[in-house]
C-alpha cells in the first residue's frame, strides 16, 4: 500500500512547482496544468479544453457479490496572502521581511480527498451511488513577529467553497464481466471571473482511486484477449486508468489524468518528490544545489513543499547523492 501511495502522491504533485521552484520563473506563471475539473458553467462559457466533466471506465472480473472502493482525490488552490501590520490593520503586500525571513503572497493548495464508499456491484446494476462535493471556504491565519515578540504581520491562507458530485455505477456486460463507471462534476457557482481566479474554484490534479475485493480489474493498457473488445468500448474522459501495486495484483486501479503504464513504480534511489516525473532527480538535484543564495531564499519562500524540497536536497549525504547517478533494472515487455 505504500507504494500505491507514493504513486498517488506523484500523480497528485505532478508540475506543482517547476524547476527552478521559484515564483518568479517563467514557467510557474501558469500552473496546476494537469487534471483539472472546472465549473461547469465557466468550462461551457469558454468553450475550450477546460473541462467540467471526468469520467473513468474500468473493467472487471467478479460477480454481483464483489464489491468497489472508490476514492477520489484533489487539490483545492488556495490563495496565500502576506499583509504587513499597521496599527489594528493588515495591509496585504507582496513580500515580506520578518526576522530575517522572507515571505511571499503567492498560491498553495489544500490536499482533499473524498471517501464515496465501497459498493456491492449488485447494488451499483440496480441504481447508480451519487455523493456530493460540498467544501465550504474559509481561511487561516499565521502571525508572523520580530524575534522580540512583536507581532508585525500575518500570512492569510483562504479558499473558496467547493461542489460537485461523484457517481458510480455498474454494468453487466457477460457473464463474470462488469463495466464500471465513476464520473465526477464540478457545479461549483461561476461569477465570471478570469482563469487564473477560477483555478481557486476548480478540482486540481483529480484522480480516482479504486480498489476491488472479490473481483480483479482487466488492465486496460495490455488487456488479456478476451477482454480487448470491451476494453475499446471503454471510455475515459481526461484520465487513464492503470493497475496499481504488486506486479500481477487486479485488486487495485488509478485512474489518472496523466497516461501511466501498469503497475508504476517510484524509483527507490529518489530522494523524495520533485514535481517533476519527466525530469532525471540527479540533474534537478544538482541544479538546485547550484543556486545562489538568493535563488535558494526565494525558493524557500515560495512555498512550503519547495522548502522542503530545498532542505531535503542540501541534506543529502554523498553516498545519497551517487545513488542518483544510474541503476539498471529489467522492465515487463508488454504482449504483442
Amino acid at each position: 500500500m505504500d507504494a500505491v501511495k507514493k504513486i498517488a502522491e506523484t500523480v497528485l504533485y505532478e508540475g506543482y512547482v517547476l524547476w527552478p521552484y521559484r515564483r518568479s520563473a517563467k514557467k510557474n506563471q501558469q500552473r496546476w496544468t494537469f487534471g483539472g475539473v472546472y465549473p461547469r458553467a465557466y468550462s461551457e462559457a469558454r468553450g475550450e479544453d477546460d473541462p467540467w466533466f471526468m469520467q473513468t471506465q474500468c473493467l472487471v472480473s467478479g460477480d454481483e457479490e464483489s464489491t468497489i472502493g472508490v476514492r477520489v482525490r484533489f487539490l483545492h488552490v488556495a490563495e496565500r496572502r502576506v499583509g504587513k501590520k499597521r496599527g489594528d490593520v493588515l495591509e496585504f503586500v507582496d513580500e515580506l521581511r520578518v526576522g530575517g525571513e522572507l515571505y511571499l503572497s503567492w498560491d498553495e493548495a489544500i490536499e482533499r480527498e473524498i471517501v464515496v464508499g465501497r459498493f456491492e456491484l449488485s447494488d451499483l446494476l440496480e441504481s447508480p451511488m451519487r455523493v456530493g462535493i460540498d467544501i465550504p471556504g474559509g481561511s487561516r491565519e499565521e502571525l508572523l513577529a520580530e524575534p522580540g515578540g512583536e507581532v508585525v504581520g500575518a500570512v492569510v491562507r483562504g479558499w473558496r467553497t467547493l461542489c460537485g458530485t461523484v457517481e458510480v455505477e455498474a454494468e453487466l456486460l457477460r457473464e463474470g464481466v462488469f463495466r464500471v463507471t465513476v464520473g465526477i462534476t464540478n457545479t461549483t457557482p461561476w461569477d465570471g471571473e478570469d482563469r487564473e481566479s477560477t483555478l481557486r474554484q476548480t478540482f486540481a490534479s483529480t484522480h480516482t482511486a479504486l480498489e476491488v475485493e472479490g473481483g480483479e480489474f482487466v488492465s486496460l493498457m495490455d488487456p488479456p484477449e478476451e477482454f480487448q473488445e470491451d476494453v475499446r468500448e471503454c471510455e475515459n474522459l481526461k484520465t487513464w486508468p492503470v493497475l496499481v501495486g504488486e506486479e500481477g495484483d487486479g485488486s487495485m486501479l488509478l485512474s489518472s489524468p496523466i497516461i501511466l503504464y501498469d503497475y508504476p513504480q517510484v524509483a527507490p534511489e529518489s530522494p523524495g518528490d520533485l514535481f517533476d516525473g519527466g525530469e532525471i532527480d540527479q540533474l534537478l538535484v544538482l541544479n538546485i544545489l547550484s543556486l545562489t543564495d538568493e535563488e535558494k531564499e526565494e525558493m524557500r519562500a515560495s512555498d512550503p513543499r519547495t522548502r522542503e524540497i530545498l532542505e531535503r536536497t542540501e541534506s543529502l549525504s554523498p553516498e545519497e547523492l551517487m545513488n542518483l547517478h544510474g541503476a539498471v533494472r529489467e522492465f515487463r515487455m508488454l504482449r504483442e
